[in-house]
């Protein structure tokens, strides 16, 4: 199978060159990737070049936008960037962050996935992290989630759920349009990606507000985003966000912020998200 990557960077000198280099050695290589450099104004340009200049499937595109880093909106507008310059001649797309290290096997083993069923719409691994001198799981989302850092898309699965969104959320809304389109999302416990940076280390503090919004927007109602609210803020050990992100969701509720999905969707999203609740408490 065929895939294109993207990945968008922002003032990313220090991992990219890793991320990239990760990209060289695998097993099966991409038939192209697009680098976004998203206003830098460090020496990311510079790195991504010296790939460039070694290897022709590895391209720059250089897009200027805000500085601030909003979770959501920025990264995917910085996609966005990357896949105009695509053509349609893949079989899946993967979006992807410049600090990541994937294991040499990453894609090749994606792929077998992809053939294994074609019903298989998403195929992704698991984030580590580095703590202490170890590699730890990143435990920040449910085991049958792939994280925003790396998502790969069968193409007609991407088409289907219109793309990424550019809103937070993003990550969210592309696998429950993913089932409700009847696709399948698969994640794969062998494939351990190196996170080299903390999730959401450079958001800046205005984003805390934004995960309430999230929820609003994917159309979860106020129950299913108070529960939700409450796992995250306790996954990330700080219970005061479970405040600041009811605080988002009635501020988005109030200004009648458009959702993310169709009421239809919403419905079924909701749905899924009451039976997943009630199937781990039974």
């Amino acid at each position: 199978m065929k895939y294109y990557i993207v990945i968008p960077s922002h003032n990313e000198q220090h991992f990219v060159s890793q991320t990239l280099h990760s990209l060289v050695e695998q097993t099966v290589l991409p038939a192209k990737a697009v680098v976004v450099n998203d206003n830098s104004t460090d020496q990311t340009e510079e790195v991504i070049n010296a790939f460039a200049r070694e290897h022709s499937w590895i391209k720059l595109v250089n897009k200027t936008s805000d500085a601030i880093h909003l979770p959501g909106s920025k990264v995917i507008q910085a996609f966005q960037k990357g896949l105009e310059t695509l053509d349609d001649n893949y079989d899946f797309i993967v979006k992807a962050d410049a600090d990541l290290v994937f294991p040499p096997n990453y894609f090749e083993t994606i792929i077998h996935h992809f053939e294994s069923d074609k019903q298989i719409g998403m195929v992704g691994g698991f984030a580590y992290i580095e703590k202490n001198g170890e590699w730890i799981l990143e435990n920040l989302t449910d085991k049958d989630h792939i994280r925003g850092a790396f998502k790969a898309y069968r193409k007609e699965c991407f088409k289907q759920i219109g793309g990424l969104k550019p809103a937070m959320g993003w990550d969210t809304v592309d696998e429950l349009l993913c089932k409700f389109y009847g696709w399948k999302v698969v994640t794969d416990a062998t494939l351990k990606v190196k996170h080299l940076k903390p999730t959401g280390a450079n958001y800046n503090k205005a984003s805390r507000y934004k995960q309430g919004e999230a929820f609003y927007t994917l159309g979860y109602g106020f129950f299913i985003t108070a529960i939700a609210s409450a796992k995250l803020a306790m996954m990330k050990k700080k219970p005061l966000l479970f405040i600041d992100y009811i605080s988002g969701f009635w501020k988005a509720k109030i200004a009648k912020k458009p959702l993310l999905v169709t009421e239809e969707q919403a419905k079924f999203i909701r749905k899924y998200r009451w039976n997943k609740m009630k199937s781990k408490l039974i």
